[in-house]
């Protein structure tokens, strides 16, 4: 097995970038791409996926398909993922051939809920209560453990939008929720905040570090509905959201855009929810309100271009359309703001569909 390849120098306009998952991230990716002169190849095992709409070149094949991916990755002078739960194999066969970024590391840390918690706190940042539960009897014992209040059970891989997790009042409830997942899982104390918030940070391959403004976070059945920039917190509080996006970064040799979900406590301090290694639903906004989106932003990382500056020009609104939603697009066209429909064939309940901004002042120079 030959190492992991290492960008010699940035990929000139014309290039071409890999972006291994098809969903609307990796479409906004490939439309960032084809703003700089770069070219997208997408590699998807779904044959309706809403980034084959924009992007130059496009593969339908398995994750775990060696020779497709083999094959993907010589087509392209670098290799990115829109989604964190990419195959461990997948990522060594593609960083083999390919600089692929971010690296492996960052997918191991982030695919599994209690590596990430640990190296979290191992790293000096707070974060909820939790323990490790492989079995319903650990379950109760880890309830108890952590204090005996409100807990959330979450299975330890795959899971989002509040999949693969659940509300958990007292011991025997946790066990059966262990039951019901049947797999390794964290338990995690509830904590008592005041807001979500997020911060997105990006890191070139020469260290440098830029990070955009944290927005405010609001859930509606465990999905993100809306984030509001800027959020309601001090000067203090948006440079230790800033400071923690960039340890996290650093201390992985992270190469592109992470988003950080944070937990603002009723005392100010901030809590580390999760990260996620890739652009972030959360950073939407930035489309719109900043010069260098985080899609930009990440694709000058992976393509080793130099970072772009992610000031925020003005005050903005994103607000994601989900499931049938979608259906009253003309509305939605009619409405105002800056609207993305994502191009996915079917309307499901819960599915994100696309979103819209609106700014609402624009900032003094």
């Amino acid at each position: 097995m030959t190492s992991a390849k290492h960008l010699a120098a940035p990929v000139p306009p014309g290039g071409t970038i890999g972006i291994l998952g098809g969903g609307q991230l990796g479409r906004m990716l490939a439309m960032a791409a084809a703003r700089l002169g770069l070219k997208a190849h997408i590699y998807s095992d779904s044959d309706d996926a809403p980034a084959f709409q924009v992007c130059d070149r496009l593969t339908i094949a398995r994750y775990d398909d060696r020779v497709a991916l083999a094959t993907f990755a010589d087509c392209c002078d670098a290799v990115t993922y829109e989604f964190e739960n990419v195959p461990s194999e997948a990522a060594a066969i593609l960083s083999e051939h390919k600089p692929t970024n971010p690296n492996a590391r960052a997918l191991a840390v982030a695919q599994d809920r209690l590596v990430e918690k640990s190296f979290i706190r191992d790293l000096g940042l707070s974060t909820a209560p939790f323990a490790n539960v492989e079995s319903a009897d650990a379950a109760r014992g880890a309830f108890a453990t952590l204090g005996g209040g409100p807990a959330v059970l979450k299975t330890r891989r795959m899971g989002y939008d509040g999949k693969g997790q659940a509300i958990v009042r007292h011991g025997d409830d946790a066990a059966a929720a262990f039951e019901r997942f049947n797999r390794p899982c964290i338990l995690e104390g509830f904590v008592e905040f005041s807001f979500e918030a997020s911060v997105i940070g990006a890191r070139a391959s020469d260290g440098s570090f830029a990070a955009y403004d944290p927005p405010k976070n609001i859930h509606e059945h465990h999905i993100l509905k809306r984030s509001i920039v800027p959020a309601p917190l001090s000067p203090a509080q948006v440079d230790a959201a800033k400071t923690i996006a960039k340890h996290i970064a650093d201390a992985l040799d992270y190469v592109g855009v992470l988003g950080v979900e944070l937990f603002v406590a009723k005392d100010g301090s901030l809590l580390v929810n999760e990260f996620a290694p890739r652009v972030h639903n959360s950073g939407h906004w930035t489309l719109e309100a900043c010069l260098v989106s985080q899609f930009e932003q990440h694709i000058r990382c992976v393509a080793g271009w130099p970072l772009g500056d992610a000031a925020r020009h003005s005050d903005a609104v994103m607000e994601n359309i989900i499931g049938a939603e979608a259906a009253d697009w003309q509305k939605l066209a009619a409405g105002g703001g800056a609207l993305h429909l994502y191009g996915k064939s079917e309307i499901r309940e819960g599915r994100k569909m696309g979103h819209i901004t609106k700014l609402i002042s624009r900032r003094a120079p």
